[in-house]
């Protein structure tokens, strides 16, 4: 694939955003629904916490889910590391918040279906209304996708003016 030299390659900060962002996203669940406030945990709807044994299963797929958003997060730091070591990758505030909204939002969406709705192994908010703590869940990982691709196409709207400042040696925002 032939690239205009002058068109700056912002693909390995997007991917290292979007990673950073599954691992970021994952974080924030598991520290402030799963520990936090206590909602639910991974298991929770399979195997409710009513006796030891069960929170005791219910803390070890806690410790491995965020183990894996661990790893996700480590793996985003490095291929952010990578991408601002290049000289035709333009540091970009747009570009690096708007990937990891994207990635954020992302975790939040297939979480969402596919543990809140298709598997049922767990809900946001077990009780009356949990289906509308769920819905909310995944809504909100769609608008922080959206929010993510508006500065993505800030960031492209202004790459080349970007890319340029940062080779002359100013900063960027």
């Amino acid at each position: 694939m032939e690239v205009d030299s002058k068109t700056p390659m912002q693909r390995p900060l997007i991917v290292a955003g979007v990673i950073l962002g599954l691992g970021l996203g994952g974080f924030v669940d598991g520290i402030v629904l799963h520990q936090i406030l206590q909602w639910h945990h991974m298991l929770s709807s399979v195997r409710p916490p009513t006796t030891i044994a069960q929170m005791k299963l219910n803390m070890v797929w806690d410790g491995l889910f965020d183990a894996a958003t661990w790893v996700l997060t480590v793996l985003g730091i490095g291929l952010l590391w990578q991408a601002i070591k290049r000289d035709d990758v333009p540091r970009s505030s747009n570009t690096l918040f708007g990937s990891i909204l994207i990635g954020a939002g992302i975790f939040d969406v297939v979480e969402g279906i596919i543990d809140h709705q298709i598997l049922g192994i767990h809900h946001v908010k077990p009780g009356a209304n949990e289906l509308i703590w769920d819905i909310g869940f995944i809504a909100l990982g769609g608008i922080l996708v959206l929010v993510g691709w508006m500065l993505l196409r800030a960031a492209k709207k202004d790459s080349n003016s970007e890319f340029l400042d940062f080779k002359v040696g100013k900063r960027n925002g």
